[in-house]
């Protein structure tokens, strides 16, 4: 249940800048702006108006498409009033988490928007999974938000400098902070990046201790948490939607429900910039269209050879964009149908090449 703060700064929501000069140049001095503070099915409650609840104009609930509909953490002009408000904009975003749903191959879905830094959260016995983190990643460097990786129930290990070192060779220069909701360890350290105007997201797999993290930051219990299990020492996932919480220091934290998976739908950078190194290396390839795979000149087979490049995080990287690029020709009949010319000319060279090796074997 989001609690109402209707005598809460505009500022310590968030709003700045980038937002407050959309709202001018909609020229509407009888609407103002308000934060959507949780997502709904067509009622959204909402932060900084006097209107507790707002519901979408007709015009927006005709003209809108799903990923353009409001979401945790948007920020909207409203008429506004004591009871409910009507919104008649939904203001650009500045950052946006969007993945694939999980029931389409190409339809998005909205995470969180407006996100300045977003925590990537992994459990220290269980759950840590590199390749989860490198998709995390590259989904939140999409989104246009800061990542931060968040290690918690560091109490539950015995060393943890393995799985530091073992997240660094994936995370590169995005900070870690260790944590123990449990304990308070490293509370501090995640807190100091919630600061006065700052939206800060926490997205993460089930279990992995997100609501116990908000109820540490917040200092009291506004996430319900369930008991932990016995065969595995993790916490049941309790966060059903995603839904903004205040800090008393002005910061704003958005929780999200876990995600079993996070599917990929666009490449705005965030691939090559989440695998900075194997970019990096891609540079040196004697061809710009490199697909590093048996090309001549490929500095990136030469780094794998070479053992400067595991075999791992290479898979990882070419999953990522097959994956990206499997959207796209869903959303793109002629990027499709090319694509299908190019697999029947790869396929008639490979069936012609047999042909003359059994001719001549």
């Amino acid at each position: 249940m989001i609690a109402v703060h209707r005598d809460v700064e505009l500022s310590d929501l968030g709003y700045g800048p980038f937002f407050s000069t959309q709202i001018d140049r909609l020229d509407r001095p009888d609407l103002v702006p308000a934060r959507i503070a949780a997502d709904g099915p067509g009622i959204y409650p909402l932060l900084g108006c006097r209107a507790p609840l707002g519901e979408l104009s007709g015009r927006l609930r005709h003209e809108l498409h799903e990923t353009a509909r409001p979401a945790a953490g948007d920020w909207v002009a409203v008429a506004d009033n004591e009871d409910r408000a009507i919104i008649q904009h939904v203001l650009r975003r500045r950052t946006a988490m969007v993945r694939r749903a999980a029931d389409s191959e190409s339809t998005a879905q909205t995470i969180a928007a407006n996100v300045d830094v977003l925590c990537l959260v992994s459990s220290a016995n269980r759950d840590l999974n590199l390749r989860r983190i490198e998709r995390y990643l590259t989904a939140v460097w999409d989104s246009g938000a800061t990542p931060v990786i968040v290690l918690n129930k560091v109490d539950l290990v015995a060393d943890v400098a393995p799985m530091i070192e073992s997240i660094t060779s994936v995370a590169l220069a995005v900070p870690i902070v260790q944590v123990s909701a449990l304990t308070g360890l490293g509370i501090d350290a995640l807190r100091d990046r919630v600061g006065q105007g700052t939206t800060v997201g926490l997205v993460g797999s089930s279990g992995v201790g997100k609501s116990s993290l908000i109820n540490r930051l917040v200092g009291r219990e506004v996430q319900h948490v369930r008991d932990i299990r016995e065969d595995d020492a993790r916490g049941r996932h309790t966060t059903t939607r995603r839904e903004l919480v205040l800090l008393s220091g002005g910061g704003v934290l958005i929780d999200t429900p876990g995600m079993r998976e996070l599917g990929l739908i666009e490449d705005e950078g965030g691939v090559d910039t989440a695998f900075a190194d194997i970019a990096g290396i891609a540079r040196h390839c004697r061809f710009n269209d490199c697909r590093h795979e048996s090309e001549p000149g490929c500095a990136v087979q030469e780094a794998l050879f070479a053992g400067t490049l595991s075999a791992e995080r290479l898979q990882s990287y070419r999953k990522l964009q097959r994956e990206i690029a499997a959207v796209d020709r869903k959303r793109d009949p002629v990027l499709a149908a090319n694509e299908r010319r190019r697999w029947k000319t790869i396929t008639k060279e490979m069936r012609a090449k047999d042909k003359v090796t059994r001719k001549w074997s």
